[in-house]
């Protein structure tokens, strides 16, 4: 059995009730929960929140919610870890079988049925813990300065100022998309980004980490274009 557990809480600060504005004419969380059930990978797909309304446009748009989570594990400091350990553990009771579960974000418009699909497929063929969404950054981080005190610059590796771009490592950061993992290792709350995780890397155009207005327009904004 494979479970997919989608975390919205209620209380989104920068965002007010972000997991469930209105995002290219739907709920943001109905595209998340319409990719899970359209990739055809679960046997459950279930909302963890706190939240009545949050619950109730999660079931409108065919997710279940078959408890609402604690109020311990839905203030500012809940890691996603915790949360998705707690759903694993309340599933497990009801469905021993379980054999895999997937964190899906519900504020990732983006995600595609077939990446779903490829992410199982990655932890199931490995010896993984779990499998998430990455992709490159889209400037070599080697490059990066910050601004000193008195209004100047400092190079963060200094040692890469004359590196060509070619010759520098390629590296990847967090998708914010999904996440793959075995019961055991969210039971535990093992480290998602370790050597027993795999990578399933997405072009960064297809990436976007919406914490603010300005993320929430530009999103929309390449929604527009890639589902015209």
């Amino acid at each position: 059995m494979n479970l997919c557990v989608i975390p919205a809480r209620g209380g989104s600060k920068r965002i007010p009730r972000k997991n469930i504005r209105e995002f290219c004419g739907k709920p943001i969380i109905a595209w998340s929960i319409e990719a899970a059930l359209a990739s055809d990978c679960f046997d459950l797909v279930i909302v963890s929140t706190d939240d009545d309304e949050i619950a109730a446009v999660a079931r409108q748009w065919g997710a279940d919610v078959p408890f609402m989570r604690p109020m311990k594990l839905a203030d500012d400091y809940a890691g996603t870890l915790s949360v998705i350990g707690h759903a694993t553990e309340w599933v497990l009771c009801e469905y021993p079988a379980l054999e895999a579960v997937c964190c899906l974000y519900p504020t990732a418009p983006l995600v595609e049925a077939v990446d779903i699909r490829r992410g199982r497929d990655v932890l199931e063929q490995g010896d993984w813990e779990y499998c998430f969404t990455a992709t490159e950054f889209s400037a070599p981080i080697f490059r990066g300065f910050t601004e000193s005190g008195n209004g100047g610059i400092e190079m963060v590796f200094p040692e890469h100022f004359e590196t060509r771009s070619q010759d520098l490592p390629v590296v990847l950061h967090d998708a914010g998309q999904f996440y793959w993992g075995r019961p055991q290792a969210w039971r535990k709350e093992r480290p998602l980004f370790g050597s027993n995780s795999c990578p399933l890397r997405l072009p960064n155009w297809r990436v976007s980490d919406i914490d603010n207005e300005n993320d929430w327009r530009r999103t929309e904004l390449i929604a527009e274009v890639l589902w015209r």
